[in-house]
């Protein structure tokens, strides 16, 4: 008559007669106040209401059938009361669970008006992994169900081993998981939880990804290569996973395609790479680790490079290893590997040393730099001068003495007097300019007359004009 909602009252009614114990009737009242929810898969428990009785059902007993009307039948009840206080209390065997009336309810209520999330959780709860499982799979939920209600309640719970069994029982060959697992993957990610991703991905046989996580366990956190020469099984452990890949895809091919979906692909091509940069690694931690311990390290920057970064880290290893060595030759070998397993810019790396041996004050080691790079076999005509160039570019005030060392070094005459002109050396400039063919000599004269002019050297404007 009042045209009030009556949901509520039927959903009071129902409860009323859950807890009288009957089942039946509490069916039919909820009926008229319960839906079920428009998206099967919301994340979500679904409505207060059907939470509120399973709730209710989780935490009430089993109520015993009298039969007789003896005095004791109360007895016997309180003492059923006492023997199981709640469902998720019940001493049973497995499988045993399912034959509970209240259990069973809990079930149709779930089934009727609950989420896939809802019946997913509530078999978690009662330790039925499998039941859980199997209603992921036949309603083919998307992946947040089953992050949400499996994975996280069993790795939270310590129990991954058990699902990851269950799991491969359902499905030896993991294929119809696959879609859940990488979502898994991705999700320990994000929280940064490495150790239970490495555990997953091995038992996934994911080779490949395994391998990527085993290189953040090695270059994570590290601050400097003695460190990093602490942890060089994970190189190791690298390398295997990159080995046993190899394996599976060379006795893969002759068989019909077996369908790895879900694991990471890669060419036999690309694997061998980067066995041979893990190995290349190995030789320079244990290069770099020695040196830092003989104490022979100068370098103190704040970033660790390593062979596993952008092409840019690659050649602040390659850096790192000629600068750190006892002198340029002992790691040069190295470096020369670096550049050229990695196709790197030679020339950029040893203009990067050689300017950091001009921060250090090195000038001589600078011409053990460019007798190394001579001797390389691979050195193009100009490499050297360019590396000069470079440094003299940025660095104005070497000493006198080294400079004329460093210039005299170079191969061109003309390089020669681009570098004099450079550092202001007027006359040294016009000195090997008149050695020149004359029309080109003419030309670099009157360059080097123009600036002297612009600098107020008189004495070289002076000489430049008599020679023209």
């Amino acid at each position: 008559k009042s045209g009030l909602d009556p949901g509520g009252a039927w959903h009071a009614w129902g409860m009323a007669c859950l807890k009288a114990g009957n089942l039946t009737s509490a069916r039919e009242k909820f009926n008229r106040c319960l839906k079920p929810p428009m998206d099967l898969n919301q994340l979500n428990h679904g409505s207060r209401l059907v939470q509120d009785v399973i709730q209710y059902l989780e935490s009430t007993v089993k109520p015993v059938l009298i039969t007789d009307d003896d005095y004791f039948a109360t007895l016997r009840e309180l003492e059923a009361t006492l023997r199981t206080r709640s469902l998720s209390l019940e001493v049973m065997c497995e499988g045993k669970i399912q034959h509970n009336s209240y259990y069973q309810e809990c079930l149709f209520y779930l089934h009727s008006y609950g989420t896939n999330l809802a019946i997913i959780s509530f078999y978690m709860r009662h330790d039925c992994m499998r039941e859980a499982l199997l209603h992921l799979l036949n309603k083919e939920s998307p992946s947040e169900v089953f992050i949400e209600g499996i994975f996280i309640p069993s790795y939270e719970s310590g129990k991954l081993h058990m699902l990851e069994n269950l799991l491969e029982t359902i499905d030896p060959g993991l294929e119809s998981w696959g879609v859940y697992l990488i979502a898994a993957c991705k999700y320990l990610q994000r929280k940064n939880y490495y150790h239970i991703l490495y555990e997953l991905q091995q038992f996934m046989k994911d080779h490949v990804r395994a391998a990527m996580t085993c290189i953040r366990f090695f270059t994570h956190g590290a601050k400097s290569y003695t460190e990093l020469g602490g942890k060089q099984m994970w190189l190791l452990k690298i390398k295997d996973h990159l080995k046993v890949y190899l394996q599976e895809v060379s006795r893969s091919s002759g068989r019909k395609k077996m369908a790895f979906t879900f694991r990471k692909k890669m060419s036999a091509t690309d694997v061998s790479r980067h066995i041979n940069t893990v190995d290349l690694q190995m030789e320079v931690t244990k290069f770099l680790h020695q040196c830092e311990t003989s104490g022979a390290s100068q370098m103190t920057d704040s970033s660790l490079p390593t062979l596993f970064g952008n092409n840019n880290m690659k050649m602040d290893v390659a850096c790192k290893v000629i600068l750190e060595g006892k002198n340029i030759e002992e790691g040069f070998g190295i470096a020369f590997r670096v550049i050229q397993d990695f196709q790197l810019e030679a020339t950029e790396v040893y203009s990067r040393v050689a300017k950091q041996l001009v921060k250090q004050q090195k000038y001589s080691e600078i011409q053990q730099l460019l007798k190394c790079v001579n001797e390389s076999g691979v050195a193009a005509k100009n490499d050297g001068d360019n590396i000069i160039l470079n440094c003299l570019n940025e660095f104005r005030n070497i000493p006198a003495e080294d400079l004329d060392n460093l210039i005299q070094d170079m191969d061109s005459d003309e390089n020669k007097i681009q570098a004099y002109l450079l550092c202001n050396k007027l006359r040294s400039a016009y000195l090997v300019s008149v050695r020149q063919e004359r029309a080109r000599a003419v030309q670099l004269v009157q360059r080097v007359r123009q600036l002297a002019d612009s600098s107020g050297d008189h004495v070289v404007t002076a000489i430049c004009a008599q020679w023209l």
